[in-house]
Formats: structure tokens, C-alpha cells, sequence
């Protein structure tokens, strides 16, 4: 026997299992198992672990960029709850076999796609886990350029003119954040883990600060009160709120594929689940909040600045009088940026790229490759303006990433029941051996309907559903075919 089966339902290798795949090209010790011994990240680890990558610069961008695009405050904050409380469920679905066998997201997905097949998911999620990098990155690098701003007289102008759209300043702002990225991730996780346990408290308390610095300047809430409905008809609505909808589910589509790669040091199934459902929707909502009155607020208190500014707190706090106060705020955004970063968009492509080249490729490298990709994906441009951020990067991607997770949700509930053979995720011969063309069908179909939208106007609408309709069409199509087609079993023990 290769496996133990505790009474709580988790699984784990022999010592002898182990032995049998250590040699395996499948298997490092990034992507082995996680025994039960050390599986022990509680309720709290979980809540916390969500708070510190929810209280990010993104999601109060996600928030403004809705009153940007023509929201008001209770309608932006509808929508983010409803689309954090539905994306809440492809991510404890996904997150059961993580803590169950204490495989990370890359080797999971060998289960439906099949070992080699497996690379599909596997890169399409460090891609946009790469673009997510490169995103946290320039938002850091503007941090730094205003906190620079701030102390040091002409600095955006010190080096020149403009160059691509941005002072030479701006460009060695956001190098310096990235070689920061960079210096963290070789220097190993456990110095993310000390920054990470006071930075995230500081981005709270931060935000706290300027929004009640901008509400005492507009005058209190009451403009709230009197913010007219600037949508004619329900219809003139919905076009807004349904592709924003998407979008928000968007913004954790990525977790909701690899929490495994956090899952799999669950304590027990309960405490994974209690901790990913009491802190995401909360958190979310109420630093999304935050967000959505100081953009209402820097309305009324600046009604002279660009609206593609309002919706970015970095250029908004920039508005501050005091050098000391701008000088604080950046540098809390500096560190907090780094801590969320690494571990929101370094964990899963590090395993990702691993899983592709196990003997080739580690953590530190895979680490390297998502910064080096990240720049390429030229994140300035996405975050250029509020419908390039929501409406492209986010409502884009969702179709992808909807159509991995309806192939895994299905294959792993449905078709084998929570039902995995540990060993053979590891084996180049066996359960899993090779390409399952079934899930690779299903995901291209996925994909095809969710973003036919872009070029065939006539059916835009699927577009705007994107991840909904990814998420459908990949789920049934791998239902059936596995149930019409199933796969013929090789098992051969390498």
C-alpha cells in the first residue's frame, strides 16, 4: 500500500510511495505532496492569508474604476459582494483536493488534463499570474517615484523629458520595484512572511487615514446622499453592470484555480473552508468600500483633476500638502505592494513553470521567469485607464481561467467523485499518463464561446458573460465526453 487514508478523509504517501516517484521527471520537492504532519495552517492562517492579498491597491482601483465608469457607491458595492460571493465557490471547490492530498494547483490539474496535458492550465494561469506581476509592479514603482517626489526637489523631471508616455524617473521607479520583487524572492519566503505580518495591518490603517482625511475635505457623506442614478433605464445599467460583474468574479479567477496551492497545508477540511468564506467576501467589501468613498469623496474635493486619476490612490494621495504625510503613505504602499505580490503572483507561477520542467526549473527561477514576463505584458498599459483595467484585463482573462475551472470542478466532483490515485499524478505511465484530449477540448471550446464576443459583435453578449460561459460550456463538455469517452487506464509503476 502506497497511501494512508486518515479518518478525517486526508491522504498522504508512504515512505515507500515517496521513494517509488522521487526519481520520476514529474516529481521535485516543490510539487511533492504535503505529508499530514505538516499540514497545519488553521482558520486564522487562512483569514489572514486572504486579508493581506484583499487589502491591495488593485481592489481599491477595482472599486473606483466601477465609479469611473458610471456606478454609483451602492451600486459598485453590490457587485463587488455578489461577485466575491460567487467566485467564493469555484474556489472551495477547488480547494478540497489540495488540503485532501496536499498537492499544489499544477499537479491537481494532472488529474482531468492528464501529466503532460496538465501544462495547458498550468501556463495559462502564470500568464495571467505574470500580467498580475507586472501590475502590482508598476503600482509599486509609482509609489515610489511619488515617495522620491516627495523628498527630493524636480525629481520627475530630473532626468529628462517623457519616454513612452512616462519621465525616465517613473521607468527607474518601477525598476527598482521590480528588482525589489526580485531580491525578495531569491532571499527565500521567510523574509515575505516578517514583512507580510506588519505590512497588510499598515495598508488599512493607511487607507483608514486618507479616507478620513478626504471625507472631513468633502464635508462628511451626506454628498452620498444626494448622488443621482446616472443610468436612464435598467438596460443602460446592466450593459455596465453585468460585464462588471464578470470582471469581479475576474479578479479572483486566478485563486480559484490554484488555492491548492495553499490548500494543501490545511489542518483539516473545516478550517480551510470557514477561514476562505468568513474573510474573502468581508474583506473584500469593505476595503472595496473604502475605496469607493474616497473616489466619491475626490470628486467633490477635486473636481479640477482628470478622472482616470480619481480611481488611483497613488497620484490621488499625491494631492497632500504635507512631504511627511505623501513620504508615509508611499512608503506603506511600497512594502505592503511587495509582501501582496509575491505571495498573490510568485507561489503559482513558480509551481506552474515548475510543473512544465520539474528537474529544470525551481522556485527561484520560475520566480525570475514571472518577472521577466511581466514586464513584457507592459502593465502600464493596463492600468492606462478603468475600462482597460476592468473591462479588458480582468473581463478577458476570466473566460480563459472559467474554462480551466469547469473541466477540474467537473472531473474531480463529478466524474471521480473526490477520488484521486496520489502515486500516478507523479508517474509519466499510469492513471494519468499523457494529454486527456477530453479536458483539452472542453477548455478550447470554453474559451472559443466566452471570447467569440470580441470578434462577432452580434454575439458580444457572451463576451460579457465570459467567465459564466467558459465555466458552462467546459464544464458539460468534459462531463460528457468523459462519460461518453472515458479514458482506457495504463497503469505501469514506473
Amino acid at each position: 500500500m502506497e497511501t494512508i487514508q486518515h479518518p478525517d478523509g486526508r491522504v498522504e504517501l508512504t515512505p515507500e510511495g515517496i521513494a517509488s516517484i522521487a526519481a520520476s521527471p514529474l516529481f521535485n520537492k516543490d510539487l511533492a505532496p504535503v505529508s499530514v504532519a505538516d499540514r497545519n495552517w488553521t482558520t486564522y492562517n487562512y483569514a489572514a492569508l486572504w486579508i493581506s492579498m484583499a487589502h491591495c491597491i488593485p481592489t481599491y482601483m477595482m472599486a473606483s474604476g466601477l465609479i469611473s465608469a458610471g456606478m454609483n457607491w451602492w451600486q459598485a458595492l453590490v457587485t463587488i459582494l455578489l461577485g466575491n460571493i460567487i467566485v467564493l465557490a469555484p474556489i472551495l471547490l477547488n480547494s478540497h483536493p489540495g488540503t485532501k492530498y496536499g498537492i499544489p494547483f499544477p499537479v491537481f490539474a494532472r488529474a482531468s488534463y492528464g501529466v503532460v496535458g496538465s501544462n495547458l492550465p498550468a501556463l495559462m494561469r502564470a500568464i495571467v499570474a505574470c500580467g498580475w506581476f507586472g501590475i502590482q509592479a508598476w503600482i509599486g514603482g509609482q509609489a515610489i517615484h511619488v515617495f522620491f517626489g516627495s523628498i527630493i526637489p524636480g525629481w520627475a523631471t530630473l532626468l529628462g523629458d517623457k519616454i513612452g508616455g512616462h519621465t525616465p524617473t517613473e521607468w527607474l521607479s518601477f525598476l527598482i520595484f521590480w528588482a525589489m520583487n526580485i531580491l525578495v524572492i531569491y532571499r527565500g519566503m521567510n523574509l515575505l512572511r516578517i514583512v507580510e505580518n506588519w505590512a497588510a495591518p499598515y495598508v488599512l490603517v493607511m487607507t483608514a487615514i486618507l479616507l478620513a482625511w478626504i471625507l472631513y475635505q468633502a464635508g462628511g457623506i451626506g454628498f452620498l446622499l444626494h448622488e443621482e442614478d446616472k443610468f436612464g433605464t435598467p438596460g443602460e445599467f446592466f450593459k455596465i453592470f453585468i460585464p462588471s460583474l464578470t470582471a469581479m468574479i475576474g479578479f479572483w479567477a486566478t485563486l480559484s484555480l490554484n488555492m491548492p496551492d495553499f490548500t494543501r497545508f490545511g489542518k483539516s477540511q473545516r478550517e480551510q473552508a470557514i477561514g476562505q468564506t468568513v474573510a474573502l467576501p468581508t474583506t473584500m467589501v469593505v476595503f472595496a468600500a473604502m475605496g469607493i468613498l474616497i473616489t466619491s469623496a475626490a470628486i467633490v474635493v477635486f473636481p479640477t483633476m482628470r478622472s482616470e486619476d480619481l480611481w488611483d490612490p497613488v497620484k490621488l494621495v499625491g494631492q497632500f500638502s504635507q512631504p511627511v504625510v505623501v513620504a508615509v503613505s508611499m512608503f506603506t504602499v511600497v512594502i505592503a505592494t511587495l509582501s501582496v505580490n509575491i505571495a498573490a503572483n510568485v507561489v503559482s507561477p513558480a509551481n506552474d513553470f515548475a510543473n512544465a520542467f520539474p528537474k529544470l526549473i525551481s522556485f527561484r527561477t520560475g520566480g525570475l521567469i514571472t518577472g521577466i514576463i511581466g514586464i513584457l505584458m507592459q502593465p502600464w498599459k493596463l492600468l492606462a485607464d478603468p475600462s482597460g483595467y476592468i473591462f479588458s484585463w480582468l473581463l478577458g482573462y476570466s473566460g480563459g481561467l472559467g474554462s480551466i475551472a469547469g473541466v477540474l470542478i467537473a472531473d474531480y466532483w463529478l466524474v471521480r467523485g473526490k477520488s484521486l490515485n496520489l502515486g500516478d499524478l507523479y508517474r509519466t505511465r499510469g492513471e494519468y499518463a499523457g494529454w486527456n484530449w477530453r479536458a483539452v477540448v472542453a477548455t478550447l471550446l470554453g474559451c472559443f464561446f466566452a471570447w467569440i464576443g470580441v470578434v462577432f459583435e452580434p454575439l458580444r453578449i457572451l463576451y460579457d458573460y465570459a467567465w459564466f460561459v467558459g465555466f458552462g460550456v467546459s464544464f458539460a463538455v468534459h462531463w460528457g465526453l468523459m462519460k461518453a469517452m472515458p479514458p482506457q487506464i495504463d497503469k505501469v509503476i514506473e
